[in-house]
């Protein structure tokens, strides 16, 4: 009787002591400035998987508990959030939707020893020039989205004249580079291109550009230009006349720019996604399809591609510290380098030697009022045009290293 009253007593203790000590994990993220509809979604998507992994029992016999700090999108805002956030406790920490963004919290995150996921954060600088051990990315980059646009543009409108527009900084400027290159437009006498400023962008700078590209009289438009960037320069397109002209390619398309813009602002522009609520059906992929319902009946929304790379983010880093046992960001990291997985689409893998995940890309359409209105949601934004497997897309190694030897960098993280 004596033994079972102990025991008793160490359970209780137990539970008690589990439920008062959850492992943190810190969402670095923008709530406000630039991209907030991304950073919200993101917030949707990374609570969604914590209150799975809680219900399931936690990570390590612990709950999970998500901590917060805002960006605003701001590289040196960003730096400093993880320091407090490392100093709260937290054990891993991801976010982002700029790369520059990305790129300075990762670095501080680095210096402290502690593991970060860039969410999102498109350039090829995140994982290759300032790539380091410490730093993975779930989205896709500007590598594999313009491998993938560039043969779909290249095969479906060949010999076609190209103008960019671009912003400038280095996510314009790797997704530029990287449709040039798969598009066979590197020559910029004949595919000319200009420079919009990031972030300081004023109307008279969109009017100037746009102006620019209808005098060039090319017959495909492209707007280097992600989040509210895009949404203005559509605006300008359209009232200078030029949506009914030419063929418009964004590099990047995600529902929020889309629910932004209005859908028909953006009819048949053509960019590409690494998912969209759509991508589950394609693949055939259960749990996909789980959290397509699973976020609708939370949050009465299908989820942008933001939201899945959060839940995705939460739930292989919950995986890898089951996996390794440990919490330590070196031992995650081991668990995590070449690890290939199926969770809201196909397969997917990040990648050993530089930490990006390759995954399928989808090439799409925005969807004109009549396809959209058709569905329930009112959400059915995109047409797949195309899938690229990761094996189709992925940068190789030999590039990644040349890449990493321009900027001065060793070749392995």
């Amino acid at each position: 009787m004596r033994m079972l009253s102990a025991l008793t007593l160490w359970v209780g203790m137990t539970v008690t002591a589990l439920a008062a000590d959850p492992i943190l994990i810190g969402l670095n993220y923008p709530r406000t400035g630039h991209y907030k509809e991304e950073g919200l979604a993101q917030m949707r998507g990374a609570l969604l998987a914590i209150d799975e992994i809680n219900a399931q029992g936690g990570v390590l016999g612990r709950e999970v508990s998500l901590i917060t700090r805002d960006t605003a999108s701001r590289p040196e805002k960003a730096a400093r959030n993880v320091d407090a956030l490392v100093d709260q406790g937290a054990a891993m920490l991801f976010g982002s939707v700029s790369s520059a963004v990305a790129v300075a919290a990762s670095e501080r995150a680095r210096q402290l020893n502690t593991l970060y996921f860039a969410t999102i954060g498109y350039s090829n600088d995140v994982t290759g020039a300032n790539g380091h051990r410490y730093v993975f990315r779930e989205s896709s980059n500007a590598a594999m989205t313009g491998y993938a646009l560039g043969h779909y543009l290249s095969t479906h409108f060949a010999d076609k004249s190209y103008f960019y527009i671009t912003a400038d900084y280095s996510w314009g400027h790797s997704s530029e580079q990287a449709l040039r290159d798969n598009t066979n437009t590197t020559d910029t006498s004949k595919h000319k291109g200009v420079l919009l400023p990031f972030p300081t962008a004023k109307q008279s700078d969109y009017t100037a550009v746009l102006k620019q590209a209808q005098e060039s009289n090319a017959e495909i438009v492209v707007l280097a230009l992600y989040g509210h960037d895009l949404v203005r320069a559509m605006r300008t397109a359209e009232t200078l006349g030029l949506t009914k002209k030419v063929q418009i390619v964004a590099p990047n398309l995600t529902q929020s720019v889309i629910e932004q813009a209005g859908p028909g602002l953006m009819v048949g522009v053509i960019g590409t996604e690494h998912w969209l609520w759509r991508a589950p059906e394609v693949e055939n992929s259960a749990t996909g399809l789980a959290f397509v319902e699973n976020f609708n009946q939370a949050y009465e929304l299908y989820p942008p591609s933001a939201a899945a790379s959060a839940y995705t983010v939460v739930k292989q880093w919950a995986d890898a510290v089951q996996r390794s046992n440990s919490l330590d960001s070196g031992a995650v990291i081991n668990a995590l380098e070449g690890h290939e997985y199926s969770l809201l689409k196909d397969a997917a893998q990040w990648r050993a030697f530089d930490h990006q995940n390759i995954q399928t890309v989808y090439v799409v359409q925005v969807n004109d009022r009549e396809a959209v209105m058709a569905h329930p949601s009112r959400q059915d934004y995109f047409k797949i045009l195309e899938r690229f497997e990761f094996d189709q897309n992925m940068q190789t190694f030999e590039q990644w290293q040349a890449d990493r030897a321009a900027a001065g960098k060793p070749n392995k993280l």
